[in-house]
This record gives structure tokens, sequence and C-alpha cells, in this order.
């Protein structure tokens, strides 16, 4: 596997070519030399909130005013790298030095490598643009992503899919690596990722059933007049009531109609059962950039679609 320097945290830690930089202090110097960012695992966080990692052939440390970008100003609380124990963490090597008993140990700095990831990677990155994410926390107004050397970026849940969630853990676990889109980067490089755009138009996931079919779905809304049911992360269809259902059970359902210029699946609800798992995500393009999408389909008098370029 070849490394991605600026790839979410978690991702290059066990990849030939990071052991081998951490292999020995001689590698270690010329990874310092070259400022090749690479990553370890934290063994523990000190009484002064220094994060101890564990380089194979030495320990490191990374001091806490190294510990992020924005951890001085107090944009990024000590929690960051709290959290980080037991877990990879990113870095440069910043010095090698040896301690009173004559052993080797590093000093590291993961705040050094963010800066490289924003100098390097993010900063050239424009709305539209497609890029590798790690789930890194999920709160009820979306998903926070690791975008790169353990930069956090937001992924608000409204943005997560077009069939509406009660939260983002219905879709996503903690450490789930998905592909998510720029939308927006303010000034201070914080970033707003969209994802449902990547999860195919109404016509691409309708293709997939057809009517007479009965097929497996995920209740999302129990209202007066219909179950609103999911049958992919892009398409719900609207079943007809019925006693005893509720939001988040599975239900076999049975196509009675798919209406392509209203945008309609009608449907008939045939039996519901508990399930935990979450629907598999598929992705409908391999593109690097998306400039424009639009959900709907062409013969449809809705008009559902993203702009990236004038966000």
């Amino acid at each position: 596997m070849t490394m991605n320097f600026y790839s979410p945290e978690g991702r290059r830690v066990y990849c030939n070519e990071n052991r081998k930089w951490l292999s020995s202090p001689l590698t270690l110097t010329e990874a310092k030399s070259k400022e090749i960012i690479l990553e370890a695992i934290a063994l523990m966080c000190d009484s002064e909130h220094n994060l101890i990692v564990d380089l194979g052939c030495m320990q490191g440390i990374i001091k806490r005013n190294e510990g992020a970008v924005g951890i001085e100003e107090g944009k990024v609380r000590d929690i960051a790298l709290i959290s980080r124990v037991g877990k990879s963490v990113c870095f440069t090597v910043e010095q090698i030095k040896t301690d009173a008993s004559g052993k080797f140990y590093a000093e590291l700095s993961r705040k050094r490598a963010q800066e490289k990831c924003i100098e390097e990677y993010l900063k050239l990155q424009k709305s539209g643009r497609i890029i590798d994410a790690r789930v890194t926390h999920l709160e009820s107004f979306g998903a926070f992503c690791d975008v790169g050397c353990g930069i956090i970026a937001l992924l608000p849940i409204d943005a997560i899919s077009v069939s509406r969630i009660s939260h983002p853990k219905d879709r996503f676990s903690v450490g789930d690596d998905i592909k998510a889109i720029i939308k927006s980067v303010d000034p201070d490089y914080r970033i707003t990722l969209s994802h449902k755009e990547l999860l195919g138009t109404w016509e691409e996931n309708a293709e997939n059933f057809s009517e007479g079919q009965t097929v497996t779905g995920i209740i999302r809304s129990v209202e007066s007049y219909g179950v609103f049911v999911e049958l992919a992360p892009n398409l719900a269809g609207l079943a007809e009531p019925k006693v005893g259902v509720q939001k988040g059970m599975k239900a076999s359902v049975y196509i009675k109609s798919i209406i392509k210029e209203k945008m309609k699946v009608k449907l008939i609800i045939i039996d519901t059962f508990e399930g935990e798992e979450k629907p598999p995500l598929k992705y409908y393009t391999e593109d690097e950039n998306i400039e424009y999408w639009r959900y709907s389909p062409e013969i449809s008098h809705k008009n559902i679609f993203t702009d990236f370029l004038n966000q």
C-alpha cells in the first residue's frame, strides 16, 4: 500500500513505507530532514497533556503546544489530544535526542503535520472536490470527519443523504472511511462537507427497483397519511398507513408503482421487523470533482440540485 501523506489519521499507520521510516534512528533522522509526515500509536497523555507515542525503535513525545493547529489559541480543546490515546497520530520529526540514561527519544509535531496538510493539500481543494474522510464523532446535527492529518470538518445531517435520518448514527459509525465533497472553506480553513451528491440521482437509484418487487427498507417517518420507507440512502417511497409500525424498524415492502415525473415510489408494507445494521453506501461517481448535481429527473417539475460553483 502506498502512503498518502495527507490522508485521515489511521489510514497510513500500518503501511510498509510508514513502518520503514520508523524502523531506526537513522531512518527517523532522514524523515526529519525531508519533513515526511509519519504516523504511530499514542500510548498515553500525561498530566500536562503531552502525548507519548510508540515509534517502535524509540518513544516520541508530542508536546501539548505541538499537538494540533489552534491548540495554543484555544480554537482546539485539549480533549482533541486526550482522545487520541490508543489511536494513531500523525506527526513530523523535529528532533532526535538522548535522555539521561542515553536512550534515544524523538520530539514530534502533530501541529506541523497539520500545517503542511493545510498548505500543500487543503488549500488546493475547491468547492466540489471529492476527498477521502474518516468519521470521528457523531452529534445530532452532523458528523465530524477527519479530512487529513487529524483536521476536522463538519458534515451536516441534511447533507448526508436525500433520505432524511433522525441522527447521523443511522447512516455512519465512528471510524467509517467515506467519500465526501468539499462544500465550503472559510478563511480560517474551517471546512463544511457534503455527501448526498455521491449517492446517486433519483433515476440512478430508482433503476435498481421495479414495480411488482418486494424488497427491504427502513421506516424513516410515520405520518397520518402514510409511512416513508427508505429503499436506499437517496431514495424513499411512501407506503399506505399501517398499524404498529415505528420509525427505525425494517420492513418488507411491495413496490406498487414508480412514477418518474412525480419522483414517487408507492409502496405497501408487507411486514415489519427489528434490525440494527445500516444500509450499505453505494457511490455513483468516480470523478474527482462535481460542479453541478441535479437529483431530480429532467421530466420532473421539481428541480432539486446542488451548484458547487456558486456556494
